[in-house]
Order: structure tokens, then C-alpha cells, then sequence
């Protein structure tokens, strides 16, 4: 099935009509030419002077100009006086080698390699890219036109299938990464800045608060771990004197920087973050923690729902003309302006991907292009394609009728002189 025919607008029928009219000028033309002919012929048979030769010479001459180009220009669109003369309604009859012809000739002239460059470079589209992004309402502009975009693409976008593409993707990312290394050498690096002193801190000060608030909780607890032959009285003294030594050396390990017990647990994470990047079982243990930590459906689902969090983050953003996102953008997008409007480095650099880009599409695609051309008038109704290019191009056309008319005149006029003279 052909591809439909363009619509006859109005503006078509409107154009139509001053070709008529332009068709009855030409035609009122011929018949003048026509009538003097006749007149001039009948005063030289009744002797009226030379001149009458000259004006039927003329006006001879005139007539057929004006018919030989009336035939030239009806024979583009149909057949003269409805006779298929061989070569005639070119239109109508060749419109798919005119499409084909057209086709090749806007890929061979418009569509080279040389062509696409020379165009782009003379626009200087990095320059002038520049001095229009240089400018606040501009800038302001597109950063509004991006806010708009970015939301809506995250707003087609389905929550479930960007949850499983992104869960999927930091899972693969985490199984195909060992972390073992990187932690033992972050942990070494914190230890040697003494950067985990401010943890050990904490969790000594944390502990000597819980043992204070919790002094008949750990008593009980003691006591409750005594053999049942033992007296009660043994037990509590037994529970009051290792409650009393285990919150004196709480107190001493948060008191003393230098503790013996501080000392150890540096020794202790400085041999686990070397275990951690060399012994081979530490990490294979980390590795198998890892996989079991992300296979967790718990963990899976935290993975999944902070596509959510970032999305909403996102649009709101996007809708405040204040968010430090649109702020920034705009930012960057004068900062920009600003450096392609005066580094003529930058510029050359935008130019030439801008080039390369167009020149691949063109030299990549020119066959699909050109084809568009031709399939499309080839798919064009042949009636309707006359019709619309005669509204367009027939007005010029009848011209040709008119000037055949007097140029012939004038060519009749001065062959007749000559031929005359030089007889004389």
C-alpha cells in the first residue's frame, strides 16, 4: 500500500487560481498576436504598405513561440488537447524517477561528508551555543525545559521495574567485587590514625553507664551462675566483688588512654585488617558473610525501596525552582555559557563532536534518508502531485507562454528585417 497523497490545501486551491488566471492572460495573448496576423496579412494583400509585412512577420512569429511553449508547459502536467504524444505529462508518468532523482541529488549534494562539515563549521554552533547559555533567562530556561524532562521520565518510569534493575545491579556489583581487602585496608588505615580510639571511648563509657544503671541485673546474673551447694551470703559477697572489679576496670579502660586493655584491641584490629587483606580463610569467611548478608530478603527489600526514596527526593527537587539540585544546574549551565562563549579550545572541541555526530548519522543513514525522499513520492497520487506542484510552479510557468509570445515577436520581427534588408 502507497503512501498517501499530500492534502490539497486551500492555499493550493487559492494558488490554482492565480495560475488561471495567469493561463487566460497568456492565452489572450496568443489570440491578440493571432488577430493581428490575420489583420496585418489582410492589409498587405490589400496593399497597405511594407509595414504590413513587418506586423505579420511579428505576429507570426509570436504565435509560435507562444503555442510552442504553451506545448512545453502543458507537457509537464498532462497530455495537450487530451493526445498521449510520446514524452508528454512528464509529471504524472515520471513522478517515481523524479522522486529517485531527487532523492539521489539531495544525498550527493546535500548529504556529503564535505558538505555537513563546511555548513556546521561556518555556524559556529559552539560560539553562539555559548553566548545563549551565557545569558540568566536562558539558562533559567533550559534548566526549567531539564526539570521538566527529568520528571517526567521518572514519572513513566515503573517503580517495580527500576527497583529490580537497580537491586539486581548492586547485587551483582557486590557478589562480583571481594570487599575483604578494602575493609582490612580502610581498618589499617584507621588504626593508624587512632581514628577507632573515639569508638573504643564510647563503647567503654556506654558500658560503664549501663554497669552503673544495671548493678542488680549483673549481681543477679552472678549469683544465678554460683554452684547451688554454695551459701547465699558467699554468693553475693562472691557477685558483689566481681561486679566491683569488672566496673573498676571499665571505669580505668575509659580513664586510661594508655590501658593495657586499649593496647590490646589495637593489636587485635591491627591483626584482623592484616587477616583481612592476606589470610585466605579471613576472606573467604567476609565473602561468605557478604553473600549471606545480601541474599537476605530483608536486605533485598532496603536495596529495592531506595530507588524509592531517591525518586521522590529527585522530583521534589525538580519542582522547586530553589532546590540546591536546580541551583546547581543552573549554575553549571552559565558557568558553561560563559567558557564556550570565550575558550576558543572548548568551542573547536563542541564543533567537532558536533560534526563527527552529524557526519556518522549522514554517511550512516544517507540511504535510509534518501529513500524517504523517493518512497514518499513514489507513494504520492500521480493526479494530486501534478495538481499541486502546477498550483505551486504554474503562475512562473505561464510566464514562459508570455515571454515565448513576445520574445518569438521580436525574434519573427528581426528575421523578417534582415532577410528583407539584405534582399533590398
Amino acid at each position: 500500500m502507497g503512501l498517501p497523497s499530500f492534502a490539497y490545501t486551500e492555499a493550493d486551491a487559492e494558488k490554482q487560481r492565480g495560475v488561471r488566471r495567469m493561463k487566460r492572460f497568456a492565452t489572450g495573448l496568443l489570440l491578440f498576436v493571432a488577430l493581428v496576423f490575420a489583420l496585418a496579412t489582410w492589409a498587405k494583400n490589400e496593399g497597405a504598405g511594407p509595414w504590413a509585412g513587418y506586423v505579420a512577420a511579428a505576429a507570426e512569429a509570436g504565435m509560435v513561440g507562444a503555442l510552442a511553449d504553451w506545448f512545453a508547459v502543458t507537457a509537464l502536467f498532462r497530455h495537450p488537447l487530451g493526445v498521449p504524444i510520446p514524452h508528454t505529462a512528464i509529471i504524472p508518468n515520471k513522478k517515481d524517477q523524479l522522486g529517485a532523482s531527487l532523492g539521489s541529488f539531495v544525498g550527493e549534494n546535500f548529504l556529503s561528508e564535505d558538505v555537513v562539515r563546511a555548513r556546521l563549521r561556518s555556524l559556529g554552533i559552539g560560539a553562539r551555543l555559548g553566548a545563549w547559555l551565557a545569558e540568566p533567562a536562558h539558562a533559567d530556561r533550559v534548566t526549567a525545559e531539564l526539570s521538566t524532562a527529568l520528571r517526567g521520565a521518572l514519572t513513566v518510569l515503573r517503580d517495580a521495574d527500576v527497583q529490580a534493575v537497580v537491586g539486581e545491579a548492586i547485587t551483582r556489583r557486590a557478589n562480583a567485587v571481594e570487599i575483604a581487602p578494602g575493609v582490612g585496608k580502610t581498618l589499617e588505615k584507621v588504626v593508624a590514625d587512632g581514628a577507632h580510639h573515639r569508638a573504643v571511648d564510647l563503647v567503654c563509657t556506654r558500658a560503664q553507664e549501663w554497669l552503673v544503671q544495671h548493678s542488680d541485673s549483673v549481681m543477679d546474673a552472678i549469683e544465678g551462675g554460683a554452684p547451688g551447694w554454695t551459701p547465699r551470703f558467699v554468693d553475693r559477697k562472691i557477685g558483689e566483688r566481681v561486679y566491683r572489679e569488672l566496673l573498676r576496670f571499665v571505669t580505668e579502660v575509659r580513664d586510661m588512654p594508655d590501658h593495657p586493655a586499649r593496647g590490646a584491641i589495637d593489636r587485635f584490629l591491627a591483626d584482623f585488617a592484616a587477616d583481612l587483606q592476606s589470610d585466605t580463610d579471613t576472606r573467604a569467611r567476609v565473602e561468605r558473610m557478604k553473600s549471606d548478608l545480601l541474599s537476605r530478603e530483608e536486605v533485598q527489600d532496603v536495596i529495592a525501596s531506595a530507588w524509592s526514596s531517591v525518586r521522590a527526593m529527585i522530583i521534589s527537587a525538580a519542582d522547586d525552582d530553589r532546590s540546591e539540585l536546580r541551583l546547581r544546574a543552573r549554575a553549571s549551565l552559565l558557568s558553561l555559557g560563559r567558557r564556550l562563549a570565550t575558550d576558543e579550545r572548548l568551542q573547536s572541541k563542541l564543533d567537532g563532536w558536533i560534526e563527527g555526530a552529524a557526519v556518522y548519522v549522514v554517511t550512516t543513514y544517507r540511504g535510509e534518508i534518501t529513500s524517504l525522499i523517493s518512497d514518499t513520492v513514489a507513494g504520492w497520487d500521480a493526479e494530486h502531485t501534478s495538481r499541486k506542484i502546477e498550483a505551486h510552479i504554474g503562475r512562473d510557468l505561464q510566464f514562459i507562454r508570455i515571454n515565448g509570445t513576445v520574445v518569438g515577436a521580436l525574434a519573427g520581427l528581426a528575421i523578417y528585417t534582415v532577410v528583407h534588408g539584405l534582399g533590398g
